[in-house]
């Protein structure tokens, strides 16, 4: 892993309607990611946060569906710009949310810069709705569709391009809430998911092994997604759609150590924390550990 990360704060709470979710980049940063990354020699340049604007009733009303496409848009060009320059920079970009819409800009400003960009989606949902499928409309719901050319052309053409992944080079852990549209289109496209089902059954070291080997072999880069929801409720109970039997503490860390050690990493984005919900900060703070050891903490 590079050893300059820059962090992208996107105080994003449009993509879903729970307020406080938009806190989560300074809940992130007041539970100490800096001064966390920067004990591990890493060179920290923290851009601060992206802008986000709220939409205007007149915008509300013409959503089609998608609630604040105009505006969740256009914090995803922002990002995606921003993305972009980390990387021409050399840097390691570490986006910090907001909700999960955000993946749409991270993975635009991203995947221009690999021929076959990986992704890991570390959440209890899929988030392969389109405004057809998707019960709300919240956009949330819909980055990894959108990252995969499905969807609103809004959002799936920011940064001038699509689709930004291939369904082949996309591991789902964690998933154990997935919508009726969104199983048909799992089997339809044949995406890789390791739900709650196969972590039980195989335990997350093999669950990992298979993950790294499968995107080894096929990719040139790797994104890590992660929803703080993919974590049982228990050890982060400060997301808007926590869904109980989630993944442990200790499992999630062990992924972290896992990723760290198979280099394969080249930028991430850790999401939904909502302080609102939240109990002293845990959450947060989980996120900040997460971190540690996806950046090479040890325990030892």
């Amino acid at each position: 892993m590079k050893k300059d990360i820059s962090i992208i704060g996107v105080p994003m709470d449009l993509g879903q309607m729970r307020r406080g979710v938009d806190m989560g980049p300074s809940a992130i940063r007041y539970a100490g990611v800096v001064e966390r990354l920067e004990r591990l020699d890493y060179d920290i340049d923290d851009l601060g946060d992206i802008e986000i604007t709220r939409p205007t009733r007149e915008e509300e009303a013409n959503d089609e569906n998608l609630k604040n496409l105009e505006k969740v848009s256009e914090a995803n060009e922002k990002l995606a710009a921003t993305v972009n320059e980390v990387i021409l920079n050399g840097r390691f970009p570490l986006v910090l949310g907001g909700d999960h819409s955000i993946a749409i800009g991270t993975l635009a400003g991203v995947s221009k810069h690999y021929k076959n960009l990986g992704v890991i989606w570390y959440d209890a949902h899929g988030d392969l709705n389109t405004a057809d499928t998707s019960p709300s409309g919240n956009i949330h719901g819909m980055p990894l569709a959108v990252s995969l050319g499905l969807g609103h052309k809004r959002l799936t053409d920011i940064a001038g391009y699509s689709p930004k992944v291939n369904t082949e080079s996309v591991v789902i852990i964690g998933a154990r809430s997935l919508d009726e549209g969104e199983k048909a289109l799992i089997k339809q496209l044949g995406v890789k998911v390791y739900t709650m089902h196969e972590i039980d059954r195989l335990g997350m070291t093999k669950v990992m092994e298979e993950t790294i080997h499968y995107l080894k072999g096929r990719t040139d880069g790797v994104h890590l997604s992660l929803d703080l929801d993919g974590l049982d409720p228990h050890d982060a109970p400060g997301v808007g759609t926590p869904v109980l039997g989630g993944i442990s503490y200790r499992e999630s860390h062990l992924a972290m150590e896992m990723l760290e050690e198979s280099k394969l990493i080249t930028s991430a984005e850790f999401v939904e924390v909502n302080p609102i919900l939240d109990d002293k900060n845990k959450t947060a703070s989980v996120a900040v550990a997460l971190m540690g050891s996806l950046f090479g903490e040890k325990l030892l």
